[in-house]
């Protein structure tokens, strides 16, 4: 287990926080009641902070033939429907919801070469929204599988989700289960697969990214 990059930012702000509250509590000699409250608030916080932004470390086990989880959550959408953006032609979406208290590193769930990326701009809809997948901020991503097939995922923000992160661009060649990028405070994963994908997963299911096995080709 390891603390990921992104939130020393959010570490650092939090640390300096709380040592502002315990200083100020101490230097005008606050009552004992209001110390303690301090203190368990400030546990709390660091506590928060540090499960929020955990990592935990992951052996992968690379496999062409199916499509592994893309990111830790519960399945909440599998349906067959009209990509319109890039693939433009029907496919299987499975949706992935990321709440607060999952790991949320975002990982590829196949191998190949980004053959499409682009970053929108959008609103912040609550993530279960029907209209998330296309109005909220969010970020569209194509891989292109060594066998020719393309796999389209988006990173979708939600409405305490504000801000994603990608490590990827196009012409880059992934590798299956390699970090590609990481949504703050929850959200969802989109995935859009080809219609004689074998899907390995139901609605409810409870998934990890890098570990569980969304579909098989």
């Amino acid at each position: 287990m390891k603390f990921h990059k992104e939130g020393y930012t959010s570490l650092a702000l939090v640390v300096l926080f709380i040592f502002i509250i315990n200083a100020i509590a101490h230097y005008y000699d606050a009552g004992s009641v209001v110390k303690w409250i301090i203190y368990i608030v400030s546990a709390f916080l660091l506590i928060t902070i540090v499960q929020f932004f955990r990592s935990p470390n992951k052996t992968i086990t690379i496999d062409d033939g199916i499509v592994l989880c893309p990111a830790d959550g519960k399945v909440v959408v599998i349906e067959e429907t009209e990509e319109t953006e890039y693939l433009k032609d029907r496919r299987i979406q499975v949706s992935i919801f990321m709440s607060p208290i999952n790991v949320h590193v975002n990982r590829n769930p196949v191998s190949g070469i980004v053959s499409f990326f682009k970053y929108h701009p959008g609103k912040f809809l609550v993530a279960w929204h029907p209209k998330s997948s296309t109005d909220n901020e969010r970020t569209t991503v194509v891989v292109k599988t060594g066998s020719g097939v393309e796999v389209l995922f988006r990173q979708i923000a939600g409405a305490m989700a504000r801000r994603i992160v990608w490590y990827v661009k196009e012409g880059q060649e992934v590798k299956q289960g390699e970090e590609f990028g990481f949504i703050k405070f929850g959200s969802r994963v989109d995935l859009f697969l080809p219609l004689n994908s074998k899907i390995n997963v139901n609605i409810g299911d409870k998934v990890t990214g890098g570990k569980s096995i969304i579909a098989r080709f």
